[in-house]
């Protein structure tokens, strides 16, 4: 992690306002009852893949002030910005109005979307403002759609004067914390429309195979997926930690995803190219398992090898559809292991491991071949391949 930069400011002699990097989030809703954002994580991995492609955007928080926090320095000067991101994915089957933003909860203060987006304006950095839904919205709002500064966003202009004579009609008296109104979260404030979770991972994938074709390292999509998948294990772990003790787990910074980025990519490239079964070995060696355990699954491995070469034993249709569960099993299990949801030790969750192939030969139908060795042979190439490891990582 770098180091937290401790910014304040004081305005007219007012309030002190500090960096949201050092001050405690007001609220912490997200990380105790988040299970089943799979779509808020997924557009937090699009934010961290933008990371790695814009030096401008330098940390990103999952959690923290909002759904999710991005802090940008354009200039390299220390002269930051940040954006404050609402991620609606529970929506109703119609469009976005102005009314749906004002709509206050049982009626109280401040708790509309517009409210406490516009709240969020308390910090030392300057606020920028961001909603990501599945739905569109209505003409009245489709002003913010546009990007920042594009013609037809002129606060001069009548869209820009209409929106805001209505939000200053149901909320006259509205400031954020630091004096701003209506007016500033409409010119700092932007529509981002992803129009569902599918649309959002298949954007990602191609984004991960052009990035690593344009640094000089293509991936194939079976090693961008096991990226994609890390990337949104780190997601999860990120917004489920608290800000105390946990605060450098909900921050990213861009030198640290960098370092991650170029490292694990390498690794799983190598892996690709390496002799077979020579990355297993390290792999399993690296976990502490046992030489007579390690020997057992190379021969595994190439007994599987073998198998998949040779002439079919199997019925059409169902080498591929093993190696499917196979893969399914494995990426569940290794999400959880890494974001911390299986506290096992290398030894263990090898085991665990294990134990889901044995339990998915015990699914088979009955009277049919025992592929119990096929499933942990497949296992075990893919480990080969640097897509499963017995050892938990960090961050």
């Amino acid at each position: 992690m770098e180091d937290m930069v401790n910014l304040t400011i004081v305005k007219n002699n007012g309030p002190i306002f500090h960096s949201v990097d050092d001050v405690k989030p007001s609220e912490e809703g997200g990380p105790i009852a988040r299970s089943g954002f799979n779509y808020q994580d997924e557009i937090a991995v699009s934010f961290l893949l933008e990371m790695l492609e814009n030096p401008a955007l330098i940390k990103i928080h999952c959690e923290s002030h909002d759904d999710i926090l991005l802090v940008y320095d354009p200039d390299g000067t220390g002269n930051r910005h940040v954006e404050f991101v609402q991620v609606k994915a529970s929506e109703q089957d119609k469009l976005w109005s102005v009314a749906d933003i004002c709509l206050r909860k049982s009626g109280k203060a401040g708790t509309s979307i517009f409210e406490v987006s516009l709240a969020r304006d308390k910090h030392t950095e300057t606020s920028y403002f961001r909603l990501v839904t599945l739905r569109p919205v209505v003409s009245d709002l489709e002003i913010l759609t546009f990007p920042l500064n594009a013609p037809g966003r002129e606060p001069d202009g009548v869209r820009f004067k209409a929106l805001e004579a209505e939000l200053e009609k149901r909320f006259p008296e509205i400031k954020s914390p630091k004096g701003n109104v209506a007016s500033y979260w409409i010119q700092n404030g932007y529509w981002d429309q992803r129009h569902s979770e599918d649309a959002v991972k298949t954007d990602n994938l191609v984004r991960v195979i052009k990035l690593s074709s344009k640094e000089g390292f293509p991936l194939l999509p079976e090693l961008a997926d096991t990226l994609l998948d890390e990337l949104r294990s780190k997601a999860k772990k990120a917004g489920d930690a608290k800000w105390e003790p946990n605060r450098d787990r909900k921050i990213f910074t861009r030198a640290a995803l960098r370092e991650w980025w170029e490292n694990r990519a390498q690794e799983l490239i190598d892996g690709a190219s390496a002799p077979a079964g020579g990355k297993l070995r390290r792999k399993m060696t690296e976990a502490s398992l046992p030489e007579e355990l390690v020997g057992l699954a190379i021969e595994l491995r190439r007994d599987y090898s073998t198998a998949t070469r040779t002439s079919r034993y199997m019925e059409p249709g169902q080498e591929e559809g093993l190696q499917r569960r196979v893969k399914s099993e494995v990426i569940s299990l290794q999400a959880r292991f890494v974001a911390g949801q299986i506290e096992l030790d290398s030894a263990g969750f090898h085991a665990l491991c294990l134990d889901r192939m044995d339990k998915l030969n015990d699914e088979r139908p009955s009277g049919s071949e025992d592929q119990s060795a096929f499933l942990k042979g497949c296992m075990y190439d893919i480990a080969d391949r640097c897509l499963l490891r017995f050892e938990r990582t960090s961050r």
